[in-house]
């Protein structure tokens, strides 16, 4: 008797909020195999209360996204779990958000913000992608903002001028991956403004 592929997802951020709700969404359902991120795996209680009651597979690995030796070393760890079965969905959902205006935010608060919301989703991507190739579905959902879009920008207020840059430079990146690999389908989703720590 053959055991049914199962449909395999790589989130980033899924220890709280959006991503959090992504994962316990997805284990709901036994066909999902899941690999979620954390800075410190064994501090993730909440992902490893979520794996006892989970329906699905849940596998949490070490990639710290502002780390790119964290992410580059998660390769090791994705090919353990996923091996020749590949991975389908890729969720980049990790992010930080620099509480500052566009006259006041520190240099280097607005280096650390593109590096977790612009830099490791892209790093992330490339060492996601053999892993996407083998997969079926090879899709890319990059978790982007409305202050991320030129067009919309003045709707999200001044004091998250910072991260409305990097997720430009998301938006930018989710845009360009499309256009060189035609193969893939990337995208960008905005899931609105949710409270997910004070």
């Amino acid at each position: 008797m053959s055991t049914a592929r199962p449909t395999c997802w790589l989130v980033t951020g899924a220890n709280r909020g959006v991503g959090f709700e992504i994962l316990r969404q997805l284990l709901a359902s036994p066909s999902n195999l899941v690999v979620a991120t954390a800075r410190v795996p064994e501090n993730a209680t909440a992902l490893h209360d979520l794996k006892k009651t989970a329906k699905g597979t849940l596998h949490v690995i070490k990639l710290d996204i502002s780390d790119f030796d964290s992410i580059r070393a998660s390769a090791k760890d994705l090919q353990a779990i996923l091996g020749d079965t590949g991975l389908d969905y890729l969720i980049n959902n990790a992010a930080i958000a620099p509480r500052d205006t566009a006259f006041t935010i520190k240099p280097e608060e607005l280096l650390d913000a593109f590096k977790t919301n612009a830099v490791g989703p892209m790093l992330v991507s490339q060492v996601a992608l053999p892993f996407l190739e083998k997969g079926i579905a090879k899709k890319i959902l990059h978790i982007s903002s409305t202050g991320g879009s030129v067009g919309s920008a003045d709707q999200v207020g001044p004091i998250v001028a910072g991260y409305a840059m990097t997720k430009s430079a998301l938006n930018m990146l989710a845009y360009k991956q499309k256009l060189e690999r035609p193969d893939l389908t990337v995208i960008t989703l905005c899931p609105g403004w949710v409270k997910t720590g004070a």
